[in-house]
């Protein structure tokens, strides 16, 4: 299956390390193999995910918190 992302939101964040970051958030889009034409048709998956400007991945938590992952850096929105 064909994945691509479309940009949903962009967002400074500041880290718990005392750093500041630039947050983006994605929508999964899907190609949808069932329409037959010219133009490629994208459709959505219901999957969102925020990666931070150098490509690492940051999981949303359930208190609306982020966390760079594979590090115990969290971010809180700006």
């Amino acid at each position: 299956m064909d994945i691509k992302l479309q940009l949903l939101e962009s967002f400074h964040a500041h880290g718990s390390d005392g750093q500041t970051y630039k947050v983006f958030g994605y929508e999964r889009l899907a190609r949808d193999e069932s329409v037959t034409a010219a133009i490629e048709h994208w459709q959505s998956t219901g999957v969102s995910e925020y990666r931070l400007a150098d490509g690492r991945f940051v999981d949303e938590r359930d208190d609306g918190s982020l966390l760079i992952e594979r590090s115990d850096v969290r971010l809180m929105r700006a």
